[in-house]
C-alpha cells in the first residue's frame, strides 16, 4: 500500500499510455522508433516508450528528490545529456517545459511564469497575444510537454484525495461503489490549481458540471499551498504525436537534434536486398524488403514483409503488410497514402483487416468539407461509383459524416477470402474500379471508429515479434557471411528470452554447413556455443572447460576429415540430447567451441603452404646438429596474431629477439644414432646438462598423443611429423621408415633456461629451434619464413593454438614487426625495423626484465579472448583495431629511436591486454608496477600477461641495481628477480658441431 511513510523515501515514474492513435494499433507508446542500439545488451525494437523511460531515467530525473514523476507517452521528446535542474530548496510540484516557437504553440499549451521561475498560468491553443506574452528574451515559449514531478509531500496529498468524494469516482474503488466516473485532466484539473495567476472562482467554475466543480473544489483545497515551478530545458524538443500523417511520417523521418540519445537510421532491424533503393530521407523499421522495393525520400514502412518489384513514393506510410500482400502491390501508384494491415478480433474470430487512407485526410472533418485519398469526398464518389449510403447510415447527421464513421473496409465476405486488393481498388482508376465494385459492396464492412475497440493487441505484437526474428534470421546471415564485424550477441540473447532460439540455431547451422568456408563455419559454431550459454541463463558452470565427451566424437571425426557439412548435421542431433538443463548446456556449449577450434586449426593450417623445403646433405651419424634461440619480447600488437584474429581482422606485431642475462635461452639438437628409434630428452639443471625426462619411441603408436599438449614429449613428436621425417599415420612400421630413409634413428635434446610461463615466447620458440634441428639432420634445409608457418603449423596439430609472434620474435634477428593480412590462407609478412646508429646499445641500457616471480595460472585466457573476438564484442573489435595501430606507431617510435614514444606504446600495450584479457594482472604485478611507475617510460607483462617476466623502459640507463632496491622496499611482491637483456641481432643458428655438443 502507498502510504506516506512509502511516499517518503520512494522515486516512482507514471507513464501514461494515452489514448489510441491511427498510425500504430499499439498506441503511441509503442509506436516503433528507427532506431538501433548497437550497444545493448539486447537486440530489440526501440519504441517510443524505451526512449521516454531512457529520457527520464538518464536525464531528467538524474538528481531529483524523492517523490512522483508522471510522463506521457505521447509525444517525441529529446533532452540534452546533463540538463540542469537545480533542485536545492525544491518544494511543492514542478513541470517540465521545453522551448519552442511560438507558432508551433497556437495548437499546444504554454506555461506563462513569473521572475522566480513559478507557474502563473497554463494557456491552451492561445491567442497571439496570450502566447507573446509567455515568451523569453529569445522569443521562444515554454510548451507543456506531459512531464510533471510531485514532491513526497504533494504527492501525499493529492493521493489522499482519492477516497474524497467526487474525486472517488476517478478510480475504480469509486466506481464499485455506484458513482458516475468522471475524468480529469493531470495539467487542466490538477496543475493548474496550484498555479499563482488562477484564482479559485476561475479556476472552480471553469469546470464544468457540477460533478467536475465539486471535484475542482477538493483539489484546490488540497494541493493550492503547494508552489508550482517550472524547469525549461534548454536545447530539448517535444514533438506531439498527432492524428495527422503528415506529422507522423515527418516526426519518423526527420533526424532528432543532435542533443538526443537516439540515432535515426534509415533501415533499423531490418533486411533489406537492396539498400540502395532507400532514398535518403525515409525510413524502415522492422521490415524485410525482398528484391528490388524502391522507397521515396518522405516514406516509411514499419512491420512489413514486402517482395519486390516495388516502387512506393513519397509520402506514404505502409504497415503491418505481410508477403502475401506484395503481388497486390505491385504497379499500383503508391504517393501520399497511408497503408495499415490490423489484426482484428471480432469475438472469437481472428482476422485481417487493411485500412487505407490519404496523407492530408482528416479523420473528424465533416465529409462536404474534408477529403478521402486527397481528393474531396465528391471526386472520389465520382471516381470509383461508391455511394454515400454505402458509407453511412441515412439517419447519421450530416456533420457526424466523416472519414472516422465512415465503413470503408471489408472485414469479411460470404464466400471470399478478402486481401489487401478490396481496398487498393478504392486508389484505381475509374474503368477498373466497376468490377471490384460490386466485391466490395457485397463484404461486411466497418469503419476505423468500429474497428478500433476490436484491434488485437496481443497478436499485432506477436506479428512484429516474429517479423523480428525472421529479419533476425537474415541478419545472421549477412553478418556471417559478409565477415562483418557486428556482435551477434544481443540478437542471441533476445531469440533466447523471447523463445525463438531454436529458429536462430536453425539458421546458424544452415550457415555452419552450406558456407564452404572452414572461417565462417567456425564462427557459426561460436554463435551456437553463445546461443546455447545464453540459454542456461548463467548456470551449469563456467563456459570454459573440456570437451572431449565420446558422445560428440564421431561428428568431430567429420569435421576433422573436412565434411563440414556431415560434421555441422552431427553436431546439430547429438545437441538435442543436452538441451534439458543449465548443466547440459554449458557443456554441449564447450563441445561446439571445440568443434569450432577443429575449423580454426583447419583454417590456420593452410599456411603450410608457404613452408618450402630443400635438399642438403645429411650430416654424419652421431654427429649433433645445434641450435640455440634468443628469447622475444613483445612490444606491441599482441593477440593480433592469434587465429581467428589474425586472418579475419588482419594483425600487426612488433617483437624484439632477445638474449637474457647474455645468453640466447632456448635451444635444441639433434643426432642420427644407429638404432631405429627415437630418443627424446629434455635437459635440465644451470647450465642445462642432465636429463630431466627422456622418452624412447619404438613403434609409431607411441606417437598417437602428439595431439595432446600435456602428453610427455608431445611437442617433439609432433615435431617428427610436422617435418615428414615420420610419416603418420602409415602402414609402414617406424622402424621400417627409419632404417629405409636415414639408416637409423634419432636423438633430440631440448633446453629452456626460463622458467615455466614466462612470458616470453619458450614453447614456440623452442618448437621452431626442434624443426630447425630436426630439418637439417634429416638432410633437409628450411628458410626462417618456412620455419615461422611450420611452427604455426605444428601448434595447430599440437592443438595448443596460438599465433605467429613468438616464432617471428625468436626465429628472427633484431627488432622487427610481422604482419598477417584479413584473409585465408594466413601469411606471415616481416619487416626488419631499422633503428638510428646506437639506438640498439641505448636500448639495452634501458631495458630490463623483472621475474614476478608468479606463473601464470589463467588456463582459460586464450578460450576467453576467442569468444569475445568471435561475439564481436564492441570492446574486442576496437581493441584489436587499438593493438594493430599501436603496433604501427610503435613501430614508427622504435625508426625514430624515441625512448618516450616507445614507453608511451608498451603502456598503452598493458592496458589494451587488460581489456583483452581481464584478469591477466595479479595483485602483486600491480603493486610492482605502480612502485617503478615513476623510473620508467613504460612498462608491460610480456606475452599473454598473469605472471612470468615485467619488462621495463627505464627513463635513466642501467637501473638494475636501483630498480632491485626499490622494490626491496615495496611490501607484498614475493621472490623477484632483475635481469639484463640485450637485442640479439645475430639471431639463431644452425650448427652441425660434431660429435661433442659443448
Amino acid at each position: 500500500v502507498v502510504t506516506a511513510d512509502v511516499l517518503r523515501e520512494a522515486r516512482i515514474l507514471i507513464l501514461h499510455t494515452g489514448r489510441d492513435f491511427s498510425f500504430d494499433d499499439c498506441g503511441r507508446a509503442f509506436t516503433c522508433l528507427p532506431v538501433e542500439e548497437p550497444g545493448a545488451p539486447a537486440e530489440a525494437l526501440v519504441c517510443n516508450l524505451d526512449s521516454l523511460l531512457g529520457t527520464m531515467t538518464q536525464r531528467l530525473c538524474v538528481g531529483s528528490p524523492p517523490g512522483v514523476w508522471v510522463c506521457s507517452t505521447d509525444m517525441l521528446l529529446t533532452v540534452p545529456l546533463a540538463p540542469e535542474i537545480d533542485w536545492d530548496g525544491f518544494q511543492g510540484v514542478r513541470v517540465i517545459a521545453v522551448p519552442g516557437s511560438q507558432a508551433y504553440a497556437r495548437n499546444h499549451g504554454v506555461y506563462l511564469g513569473d521572475e522566480q521561475g513559478l507557474v502563473r498560468d497554463i494557456i491552451y491553443k492561445g491567442t497571439e497575444a496570450q502566447i507573446q506574452q509567455c515568451a523569453g528574451p529569445d522569443g521562444t515559449v515554454p510548451l507543456v510537454c506531459g512531464v510533471v514531478f510531485f514532491s513526497s509531500d504533494a504527492a501525499e496529498q493529492l493521493l489522499a484525495t482519492h477516497v474524497i468524494p467526487p474525486l472517488d469516482a476517478c478510480t475504480y474503488m469509486g466506481l464499485d461503489s455506484g458513482a458516475p466516473p468522471i475524468q480529469l485532466s493531470l495539467f487542466f484539473d490538477i496543475v493548474l490549481c496550484m498555479a499563482r495567476g488562477v484564482t479559485e472562482e476561475e479556476f472552480v467554475k471553469g469546470g464544468g458540471d457540477s460533478s467536475v466543480r465539486s471535484a475542482r473544489s477538493v483539489l484546490w483545497t488540497a494541493l493550492r499551498a503547494f508552489p508550482l515551478s517550472m524547469a525549461c530545458i534548454p536545447g530539448a524538443s517535444y514533438d506531439y504525436l498527432t492524428t495527422s500523417a503528415s506529422d507522423h511520417i515527418r516526426s519518423l523521418t526527420l533526424l532528432p537534434g543532435s542533443t538526443s540519445h537516439l540515432r535515426f537510421c534509415r533501415a533499423a532491424h531490418s533486411h533489406v536486398d537492396q539498400p540502395c533503393l532507400l532514398e535518403d530521407g525515409s525510413s524502415v523499421t522492422n521490415c524485410l524488403l525482398e528484391g528490388a522495393v524502391r522507397l521515396a525520400a518522405g516514406s516509411v514502412i514499419q512491420h512489413c514483409h514486402l517482395q519486390g518489384p516495388l516502387e512506393i513514393g513519397p509520402g506514404c506510410l505502409l504497415s503491418g503488410l505481410t508477403a502475401g500482400s506484395s503481388p497486390a502491390l505491385q504497379g499500383c501508384p503508391l504517393r501520399d497514402i497511408v497503408l495499415q494491415g490490423h489484426h482484428v478480433r471480432l469475438r472469437d474470430l481472428p482476422c485481417r483487416v487493411f485500412t487505407l487512407t490519404g496523407r492530408l485526410d482528416d479523420w473528424q472533418s465533416p465529409a462536404e468539407e474534408a477529403t478521402y485519398l486527397n481528393v474531396p469526398w465528391a471526386e472520389f464518389f465520382h471516381r470509383t461509383g461508391v455511394r454515400e449510403a454505402d458509407l453511412w447510415d441515412a439517419e447519421m447527421p450530416r456533420r457526424s459524416r466523416c472519414l472516422l464513421s465512415a465503413r470503408l473496409f471489408p472485414v469479411l465476405h460470404a464466400c471470399e477470402a478478402l486481401g489487401l486488393e478490396d481496398v487498393l481498388w478504392l486508389l484505381a482508376p475509374a474503368a477498373v474500379a466497376g468490377e471490384r465494385l460490386a466485391r466490395w459492396r457485397a463484404a461486411w464492412r466497418m469503419s476505423w471508429q468500429e474497428l478500433l475497440p476490436c484491434l488485437d493487441k496481443a497478436a499485432e505484437l506477436g506479428a512484429r515479434r516474429a517479423l523480428f526474428f525472421l529479419q533476425g534470421q537474415r541478419k545472421v546471415r549477412r553478418v556471417l557471411l559478409g565477415h562483418q564485424d557486428s556482435s551477434l550477441l544481443p540478437l542471441a540473447r533476445s531469440a533466447v528470452h523471447e523463445g525463438y532460439h531454436e529458429a536462430v540455431l536453425g539458421t546458424l547451422d544452415e550457415v555452419a554447413s552450406t558456407a564452404g568456408d572452414a572461417g565462417i563455419a567456425a564462427r557459426a559454431l561460436a554463435c551456437i556455443a553463445e546461443v546455447l550459454g545464453c540459454m542456461a541463463r548463467g548456470e551449469g558452470g563456467l563456459r570454459s572447460g573440456p570437451a572431449a565427451n565420446r558422445e560428440w566424437a564421431s561428428a568431430f571425426g567429420r569435421l576433422e576429415s573436412g565434411d563440414i557439412a556431415g560434421g555441422v548435421r552431427e553436431l546439430a542431433t547429438e545437441r538435442q540430447k543436452w538441451m534439458s538443463g543449465p548443466a547440459l548446456l554449458v557443456r554441449a556449449a564447450r563441445h561446439y567451441e571445440g568443434a569450432e577450434q577443429i575449423l580454426v586449426r583447419q583454417a590456420v593450417m593452410s599456411s603450410c603452404q608457404f613452408v618450402t623445403v630443400g635438399q642438403t646433405e645429411l650430416p654424419p651419424l652421431g654427429h649433433w646438429v645445434q641450435v640455440v634461440c634468443p628469447a622475444r619480447l613483445d612490444l606491441s600488437g599482441g593477440w593480433s596474431d592469434t587465429p581467428p584474429i589474425t586472418y579475419e581482422h588482419g594483425g600487426a606485431v612488433v617483437d624484439v629477439a632477445v638474449m637474457v642475462d647474455g645468453c640466447r635461452p632456448i635451444g635444441a639438437r639433434v643426432r642420427r644414432i644407429g638404432e631405429p628409434e627415437l630418443r627424446l630428452v629434455t635437459l635440465g639443471g644451470t647450465p642445462p646438462s642432465e636429463a630431466v625426462a627422456e622418452l624412447v619411441c619404438r613403434e609409431l603408436e607411441h606417437l598417437q598423443d602428439y595431439c595432446q599438449p600435456h602428453a610427455p614429449g608431445a611437442l617433439l613428436k609432433a615435431a617428427f611429423i610436422c617435418t615428414q621425417v615420420v610419416q603418420f599415420p602409415s602402414q609402414k612400421p617406424l622402424r621400417a621408415q627409419l632404417m629405409e630413409s636415414f639408416g637409423g634413428g634419432f636423438e633430440v635434446h631440448t633446453w629452456s633456461k626460463l622458467p615455466h610461463g614466462s612470458g616470453l615466447g619458450t614453447s614456440s620458440i623452442l618448437a621452431g629451434a626442434v624443426m630447425a634441428s630436426l630439418y637439417r639432420a634429416a638432410g633437409k634445409a628450411a628458410s626462417t619464413e618456412s620455419l615461422i608457418h611450420a611452427v604455426l603449423h605444428l601448434e595447430q596439430r599440437l592443438t595448443t593454438g596460438g599465433g605467429w609472434q613468438d616464432q617471428v620474435g625468436g626465429l628472427v634477428p633484431g627488432i622487427k614487426i610481422g604482419r598477417s593480412k584479413a584473409q585465408l590462407p594466413l601469411r606471415v609478412e616481416v619487416e626488419k625495423i631499422p633503428v638510428p646508429d646506437g639506438f640498439t646499445h641505448t636500448l639495452n641500457d634501458h631495458l630490463l626484465l623483472v621475474y614476478t616471480g608468479k606463473t601464470r595460472l589463467a588456463r582459460n585466457l586464450l578460450q576467453d579472448v576467442v569468444r569475445n573476438w568471435y561475439a564481436r564484442l564492441p570492446s574486442a573489435v576496437q581493441n584489436a583495431d587499438a593493438l594493430v595501430s599501436n603496433a604501427e606507431e610503435c613501430a614508427q617510435a622504435l625508426r625514430q629511436g624515441n625512448l618516450l614514444l616507445i614507453g608511451e606504446c608498451l603502456d598503452r600495450y598493458w592496458q589494451q591486454k587488460k581489456c583483452m584479457a581481464p584478469g591477466c594482472e595479479p595483485l602483486a604485478v600491480r603493486r610492482m608496477m605502480d612502485a617503478l611507475r615513476p623510473y620508467v617510460y613504460g612498462q608491460c607483462l610480456a606475452g599473454a600477461g598473469g605472471g612470468g617476466f615485467l619488462y621495463v623502459l627505464t627513463k635513466a640507463p642501467r637501473q638494475k641495481e636501483a630498480l632491485h632496491q626499490i622494490l626491496a622496499k615495496t611490501e607484498g611482491l614475493g621472490n623477484f628477480s632483475i635481469h639484463s637483456i640485450e637485442v640479439d641481432t645475430g639471431g639463431f643458428s644452425v650448427e652441425v658441431v660434431g660429435c661433442d655438443p659443448k
